[in-house]
């Protein structure tokens, strides 16, 4: 096992200040209205999610389609043989540790939210015209989840992953930006650099957002739960604080010993976590359920892919699938920046098949064993969750949780997992920003440490606006309308990635 090499840098890279100001200029005009007119602006921005949903929803489905399509190519084809770097680049991070982080950076304190309640939402409002709370609503209700959050997330994830990394290890373009795997060495020129970082940047800002205003009330619930203490928009905040300290502190101290070190630990804590539900929960149902979930979904992916509900218009594509489809594409510059940082000297094929099957089996594991586990709760009329999901589905995660025998000890250690899941994505994007806004960076070095610092307070930032303005689709809108032009830019970095590919490759 290869032995991480240090993580030390001591050339400061200087800052690119017209993508640095815009970006945080963009953030501060965003931001200040949702909270000072937070009343008027939640319907208008609710109003637009609806339009982009309905009239731009099937270009994020088709992008999902392709995304598969093209990454199933790379990985058996021929390409799957090429290195990311020089024939005698070797990885710099072991193989535990590299699938670690990586997972982490994929899926944050959002997976645990999600995996707890989601099977509530199928389950009260299903999908193909099933009855409500009947069989076929349960069938869906568990096969669903693992579909949104499967092998189409991670291979929109591992397109910009390849593409970046083509360009940074391979054609040794000096800069860690979405506009080097779409320009090549003319991101250093063109006038279309600094639109294309600039939309990468806030649809990082965007989908980070919603993870934290989805993650920080659930922990907040928890601490309630434990404490006592009221949950409170003043407890969601101190939350958001605390989380943004911690991913500060080890955004600063930087891959090896910061990143690095918490994506192990939380790794392991989430294995411990999962086997404890399992064993103290009802064990065969949820093997039973989820081994039935995952038949379910793999015989009917084709059709849950291609779904658009033309007829009925129910909204279930709208509101879940295309979200979903948006959050994934939003979050892909970000994963493919940070995943390449992480990757040198592994081949296409190897960083494919790592995230594609460790990142779908990683979060499935969460959706089957927590997910079930809530849903033999409801099922066994032991709690019901379905309700409490429609009260308060924060609150309803933590009941769930605190069901557990030692439920006392099982909300601690989720609070602490699910705090740390967020460090983890967080410091990876506060990278990943600093990195995009940096000049200059070459294989091995890592942007300013101050600047991976001010980055981590931004992050802070949105969805503190985010909760002001309220509400589950206000905070889907933002991840909605970031992913609108990350789209677009993926269509030409995929065509510069072939390009590329085929000339050096024939």
């Amino acid at each position: 096992m290869k032995k991480s090499a240090p993580d030390v840098k001591t050339t400061p890279k200087p800052v690119d200040p017209t993508t640095f100001s815009l970006a945080l200029l963009t953030v501060i005009f965003v931001t200040v209205p949702l909270i000072l007119f937070s009343d008027s602006i939640g319907p208008v921005v609710i109003s637009i999610y609806d339009w982009v949903a309905f009239n731009c929803g099937l270009l994020f489905q088709w992008a999902a389609i392709g995304a598969m399509g093209l990454i199933a190519w790379l990985a058996l084809g021929p390409y799957g043989k090429v290195k990311l770097g020089d024939p005698e680049d070797t990885p710099e991070f072991s193989t535990l540790s590299w699938i670690a982080m990586l997972f982490s950076s994929g899926v944050g304190g959002g997976l645990l939210y999600w995996a707890g309640v989601e099977w509530a939402f199928y389950y009260d409002a299903p999908p193909f015209g099933a009855e409500p709370h009947s069989v076929d609503a349960i069938k869906w209700a568990t096969s669903y989840g693992l579909f949104h959050w499967g092998f189409t997330a991670w291979c929109i994830y591992a397109l910009p992953t390849i593409a970046m990394s083509y360009a940074f290890y391979v054609k040794k373009i000096p800069y860690l930006r979405l506009s080097a795997a779409i320009l090549g060495h003319g991101a250093a020129t063109s006038m279309w650099a600094k639109p294309i970082d600039l939309a990468f940047m806030l649809g990082l800002i965007g989908g980070a957002g919603t993870s934290l205003a989805l993650t920080s009330p659930m922990v907040s619930a928890g601490i309630s739960e434990l404490t006592g203490v009221p949950h409170s928009k003043g407890l969601d905040l101190f939350v958001i604080a605390i989380c943004v300290a911690l991913f500060g502190i080890t955004v600063y101290l930087g891959l090896e010993r910061g990143i690095k070190k918490l994506a192990d630990f939380n790794l392991v804590l989430s294995i411990v976590f999962l086997v404890f539900i399992l064993v103290t929960g009802p064990t065969s149902f949820i093997l039973m359920m989820g081994t039935e979930s995952i038949g379910t979904m793999i015989n009917n992916v084709f059709t849950m892919i291609t779904w658009t509900d033309p007829v009925e218009q129910t909204g279930f594509v709208q509101d879940w699938t295309m979200f979903y489809w948006a959050w994934w594409i939003a979050f892909a510059p970000f994963v493919g920046i940070f995943v390449t940082r992480i990757s040198k000297g592994r081949t296409i094929r190897h960083i494919i098949f790592a995230m594609c099957a460790f990142g779908s089996l990683g979060a499935w594991s969460f959706y089957i064993i927590l997910g079930n586990y809530g849903l033999s709760l409801e099922l066994s009329g032991v709690l019901p969750v379905a309700q409490m999901v429609r009260d308060d589905a924060f609150s309803a995660i933590a009941a769930v949780i605190m069901s557990l025998p030692w439920g006392g000890l099982a909300m601690t250690i989720f609070t602490i997992v699910t705090i740390v899941y967020v460090a983890t994505t967080y410091n990876s994007a506060s990278y990943t920003l600093a990195a995009a806004a940096t000049k200059e960076l070459h294989a091995g070095e890592d942007p300013a440490r101050w600047h991976r610092l001010f980055w981590a307070f931004i992050l802070g930032v949105m969805p503190v606006a985010l909760m002001f303005v309220g509400g589950l689709k206000v905070v889907q809108s933002a991840t909605l309308l970031a992913a609108l032009p990350l789209t677009i830019a993926g269509l030409f970095m995929t065509r510069t990635l072939l390009k590329w590919l085929r000339e050096d490759h024939p």
